[in-house]
């Protein structure tokens, strides 16, 4: 999976609060309307742990569609998180940019599709995890 549009958020985030009702909005049968408004959230404090290590990234193509990422989502991407095994990773593999899941057993790149097949690591590539994905963002009105 490709990306495009990769942009470095601001240091000083700006802080919006937006309601966060205490009700849940149900996918299957709908309930009775709650309008209680439990608190505030601030979806930078709530998405971006670290601000200064953080940067957003559109994806492009549909290798990780089993996982939920599929294309044109946002992806939320953070230098410093862990790279552990099974993460969600950007990596640069010999200057081209890439999402996957990391295997550091097997030492290879995975997609989540089974039309593509695993991307093995045996150090004659130049490989750089650029950071870890922490969150998906879809759109869902065209």
């Amino acid at each position: 999976m490709p990306l495009t549009r990769i942009t470095k958020p601001e240091t000083e985030l700006t802080h919006i609060e937006l309601p966060l009702y205490s009700c849940r909005v149900r996918a299957g049968f709908p309930s009775p309307a709650d309008d209680f408004i439990d608190r505030f959230l601030d979806l930078n404090e709530f998405l971006i742990k670290t601000p200064s290590a953080t940067f957003f990234a559109w994806a492009e193509g549909d290798s990780l569609k089993d996982i939920g990422i599929t294309q044109g989502d946002l992806l939320i991407i953070d230098r410093s998180a862990e790279r552990s095994n099974g993460a969600v990773v950007v990596a640069a593999i010999d200057g081209e940019l890439t999402c996957k899941i990391l295997d550091t057993r097997r030492m290879r790149l995975l997609s989540a599709n089974q039309s593509y097949p695993p991307i093995n690591i045996d150090g004659n590539e130049e490989l750089i995890i650029e950071g870890v994905v922490t969150h998906s963002i879809k759109r869902h009105i065209p």
